[in-house]
C-alpha cells in the first residue's frame, strides 16, 4: 500500500500505458465501455461502466441488494461512490494522461433509487483551471432524477 496521491489513473499499468477504457461486446452492457485495469473498490462498489454521449459520456450503473441501505433502497454512499466516478470520468476519463484527487463533493440526494433499476449519470465541466477542475453533475433513474452533485478536482502531475 502506499501513501502517495492516486487515483484511478494511477495504478502501476497506468504508469505503463496499459489504463483505457475497453468496449463490452456482449450482455447487458454490450457497447457501453469499462475502465480496465479496474479501481478494486469501485468494482466493488458497481461495477460502473460508461459510453460517448454527444460530446461527453453517459455513465451507467446497475445497483443490487449489496448497494442496499436497510430501507431496502440504494445506499447513499454507492450513489456518492458512482458520482465520484461520474466525476471523474467527465473531467479525466477521455484522456488517460490526466491524474487528480477529489478535493470537494457535495451531494443532495432527491429521490429514492432501487435495486435492479438502471442509474444513470452525467457531469459537466463548469470551468477547468491551470490545476483545479470544477465538475457538475445528476444521477438519475429513468429521467427522475436521484443525486445531484458539483465537486473540484485537483489535477496532480504523473508519478515517475
Amino acid at each position: 500500500m502506499t501513501h502517495e496521491p492516486h487515483d484511478k489513473l494511477q495504478s502501476d499499468e497506468a504508469a505503463s500505458g496499459n489504463s483505457r477504457l475497453v468496449t463490452i461486446t456482449e450482455g447487458f452492457w454490450a457497447g457501453w465501455q469499462h475502465w480496465e485495469p479496474v479501481d478494486d473498490f469501485e468494482e466493488h462498489s458497481g461495477p460502473f461502466y460508461c459510453k460517448p454521449e454527444g460530446q461527453g459520456l453517459l455513465c451507467g450503473f446497475l445497483p443490487d441488494a449489496k448497494n442496499r441501505n436497510g430501507g431496502g433502497n440504494i445506499h447513499g454512499g454507492a450513489l456518492m461512490t458512482f458520482a465520484d466516478y461520474v466525476l471523474f470520468m467527465t473531467a479525466l476519463g477521455v484522456d488517460p494522461s490526466l491524474h487528480g484527487v477529489t478535493l470537494t463533493m457535495n451531494s443532495e440526494f432527491i429521490g429514492a433509487a432501487e435495486p435492479g433499476r438502471l442509474l444513470t449519470g452525467r457531469g459537466e465541466i463548469v470551468r477547468a483551471g491551470f490545476s483545479i477542475i470544477f465538475v457538475r453533475g445528476l444521477i438519475d433513474d429513468d429521467g427522475r432524477p436521484v443525486l445531484s452533485f458539483s465537486a473540484t478536482i485537483k489535477k496532480l502531475k504523473a508519478r515517475a
